[in-house]
């Protein structure tokens, strides 16, 4: 049996719009470009070596059909003037043979900044955890970045977040993911 680990990844979000709820998701999926992958949602591990490639790069390397994982968050909602928010955080950490943290995100009434600090916070917090880091999520962000540095145990973390506002009737869906590429 061939184990499958893969060795990198990168960040897309998407907004769709639509009357009917999985035809918006679609529609998100499509202004991510991964429409054509048959996706499967996979949890939060991010593997050791596994490196970060640009959206570009990585949608490059989709073959159309293939079976794709990700790390996945999704939100949507039918109700007029409705915030909602999906959101990916990333914990990389400074040790390559270590494994790193994906977070999923996804809130009604929070900003895109928000959306992603939160990700990015669970993503740190879950590393931290791992690797015996004393971490307060309540801290500061300014404070939790001092920990990184002082820990030497984070190279650093990130988000990638798709939000929108409701404007009219149907249903919005939002998206934003984590793309494996073995």
């Amino acid at each position: 049996m061939e184990i499958l680990v893969p060795c990198r990844f990168f960040l897309t979000k998407g907004v769709g719009v639509h009357k009917e709820e999985l035809h918006s998701f679609e529609l998100a999926l499509r202004d991510a470009g991964i429409e054509k992958c048959n996706l499967v949602q996979v949890s939060s591990i991010l593997p050791p070596g596994c490196r970060m490639i640009s959206k570009v790069r990585g949608l490059k390397l989709l073959q159309t059909g293939a079976v794709t994982y990700c790390v996945m968050s999704r939100g949507f909602s039918c109700e007029p003037r409705r915030l909602i928010a999906a959101s990916i955080g990333c914990a990389i950490p400074a040790d390559r043979n270590a494994y790193g943290y994906i977070s999923e995100h996804h809130a009604f009434g929070q900003t895109e900044k928000q959306a992603g600090g939160y990700a990015e916070d669970l993503a740190a917090a879950m590393l931290a955890s791992t690797l015996g880091i004393d971490f307060n999520v309540d801290e500061s962000w300014d404070e939790k970045k001092e920990i990184f540095k002082i820990s030497g145990k984070i190279v650093g973390t990130r988000n990638i977040t798709q939000s929108s506002v409701l404007k009219n009737q149907g249903y919005t869906t939002v998206i934003a993911a984590a793309v494996f590429i073995l």
